[in-house]
């Protein structure tokens, strides 16, 4: 009833302008805006398909269907099913220790999860290489036990998890500390442990911005290209995941396969963003509710 009320109330009251442009003003800037769109995103996505489809549906598929295409389509399925679990479980344990305790370090470790939006892929990379490579601090040891990390697999999943890992921490952190600790600390005193707390209380209350986080983490770890290309060592059907092998194909000349294989990475990226926008849409639904109950304006 009360969100039934809200509504109303938002449908009957007037409309408030929050700005004063002319409306020149205003169809000039959206103008801006949907020519830069134009130009910039759907003009190449535009020119991706049709590159790819140029030569036909059976060139096409059959790119698509080539065993190098498959296995790095299986890789970075993999890489992805891996890192974003990670990720998950890192995210939110870290936003959950940032937002409702105060500890020591508390600000290092808000600056080391924003530390792969300041530092490029490519020395991620090179710092693993550094690591774990042949002549790394910890190569002699790996080879001695016939461990393989560079060039390999585990590689390619570290470097994934580390450009990825801010995602989504950085999306709960906000919303954690908008919540507050009330709901929690009246869930304790009425004598529930902290799991119970946790899955009762915490989770239900953060799940869309936990699920907006995740598909943020996965379109990333499907299309990271500068730490995966250092570690992966460019090994056809092996180690190259969607976006090395658009490159080796382009580099090949091998245009119409390179653009099919793009445009598969194109269309999970058309998928997360409408998981994107239907996730927006449910976070705005459940807020408004949330503030029709408290009978907060929005």
């Amino acid at each position: 009833m009360a969100f039934t009320r809200f509504l109303t109330a938002s449908q009957t009251a007037p409309i408030r302008r929050t700005t004063t442009e002319s409306p020149a003003i205003r169809r000039l800037f959206i103008g801006m805006a949907l020519l830069f769109l134009t130009l910039f995103l759907f003009f190449p996505l535009a020119a991706v398909f049709y590159e790819a489809l140029r030569k036909g549906l059976g060139v096409y598929f059959a790119a698509i269907v080539d065993p190098d295409a498959l296995a790095a389509i299986r890789l970075t399925l993999l890489c992805a099913a891996i890192a974003v679990p990670l990720n998950m479980v890192f995210g939110v344990a870290a936003a959950w220790a940032i937002a409702k305790f105060e500890f020591v370090g508390k600000s290092v470790l808000i600056t080391l999860i924003d530390l792969p939006f300041a530092v490029s892929p490519v020395i991620a990379g090179l710092i693993y290489v550094l690591m774990f490579g042949a002549q790394g601090w910890l190569g002699p040891w790996l080879v001695a036990h016939d461990i393989k990390i560079i060039f390999a697999v585990p590689g390619i999943v570290l470097a994934t998890v580390f450009v990825t890992f801010p995602f989504i921490a950085r999306e709960l952190i906000p919303l954690m500390q908008e919540q507050g600790v009330e709901e929690e600390e009246a869930a304790l005193v009425m004598g529930a442990s902290g799991w119970q707390t946790f899955w009762r209380i915490t989770l239900p209350n953060i799940k869309w911005g936990l699920l907006y986080g995740v598909v943020l983490c996965t379109a990333r770890a499907m299309g990271e290209f500068g730490a995966v290309s250092v570690v992966s060592g460019h090994i056809r059907g092996l180690t190259n995941t969607l976006p090395l092998q658009v490159e080796i194909l382009y580099n090949e000349y091998n245009f119409a396969a390179a653009f099919a294989v793009a445009s598969l990475l194109t269309l999970l990226a058309v998928v997360m963003l409408a998981i994107k926008s239907v996730i927006e849409w449910q976070t705005r639904k459940a807020r408004l509710a949330a503030l029709a109950i408290r009978g907060e304006p929005e």
